[in-house]
């Protein structure tokens, strides 16, 4: 959790807007999932989510439920992911973040999760259905130890917003789009307004805007307005026409490159 919260830190210091990037755990496969978090490192990511792939997703998008069915199919569970982070923290320092469901932490058990992730290195989770109102028990077993980041919607009430990042940690995901993740040739006029006005009520946590986010042009857009961006779905496509391949990683690398290099021309 602390790598989170210096990553933040020195960002905001050098003046700069974190990458965050996001690829399926295990699509192809686990050792590959390795080798593109090293990719993504050098090419600039901040801070890296592994989706943890799930067979009843609600938030994702056709390009990353395929990716998690790939992956399913290779037999990746919680348990191995977490393996695979211990795997990737002794290749480099930067944050981690695992994105999944409730229902694969709940079977997992919620305080040896903890206790696993921590020891291995994760640094947060994101739990997309997971409401304010029933995380208390996840984020008691959690504090000081694994951020809880929260989620907010351009539906979310100002009083609901405020109540939301009092008890987030890590950073607020603010969702721009009303729909699921996939990328998008487009986003709402109005998102530069939302992400202003939500940015002064939650003042107590870096403001991270995913959703559709997939040019350097929309990086660029949506950073003015933001402490950080996420990439996802752009990032999962790629994975899916070439894997780890070296022309996969070589494309996958210029993708973050140039993303990269937008967010630091503001």
């Amino acid at each position: 959790m602390q790598r989170l919260n210096n990553s933040f830190a020195e960002l905001k210091k050098q003046g700069r807007k974190a990458l965050i990037t996001f690829i399926t755990a295990g699509d192809p496969d686990l050792n590959a999932t390795c080798d593109l978090v090293d990719t993504l490192v050098a090419a600039g990511a901040d801070i890296v989510e592994l989706g943890v792939p799930f067979s009843d997703p609600l938030a994702d998008g056709p390009t990353i439920q395929a990716a998690s069915t790939r992956s399913l199919a290779q037999g990746t569970t919680l348990k191995k992911i977490i393996a695979t982070v211990k795997e990737i923290r002794q290749r480099t320092e930067i944050p981690l973040i695992l994105m999944t469901y409730y229902n694969p932490l709940y079977h997992y058990g919620l305080k040896k999760l903890v206790d696993d992730a921590t020891d291995a290195g994760v640094d947060g989770l994101i739990v997309p259905d997971l409401p304010l109102e029933e995380s208390a028990e996840l984020r008691l077993l959690a504090a000081d130890k694994l951020a809880i980041i929260p989620l907010a919607a351009p539906t979310t009430p100002d009083s609901r917003l405020a109540d939301i990042v009092a008890a987030g940690s890590g950073f607020l995901y603010y969702v721009t789009v009303t729909g699921i993740t996939g990328a998008r040739t487009s986003l709402p006029e109005e998102l530069s307004h939302s992400l202003d006005r939500v940015k002064k009520i939650a003042d107590t946590l870096p403001l991270a805007a995913g959703f559709g986010i997939s040019t350097p042009e929309q990086a660029r857009s949506v950073g003015r307005h933001a402490d950080a961006i996420i990439v996802g779905s752009a990032l999962v496509e790629i994975v899916a026409r070439s894997g780890a391949s070296a022309a996969g990683r070589k494309e996958l690398s210029e993708r973050v490159k140039a993303l990269r290099q937008a967010l630091d021309s503001e």
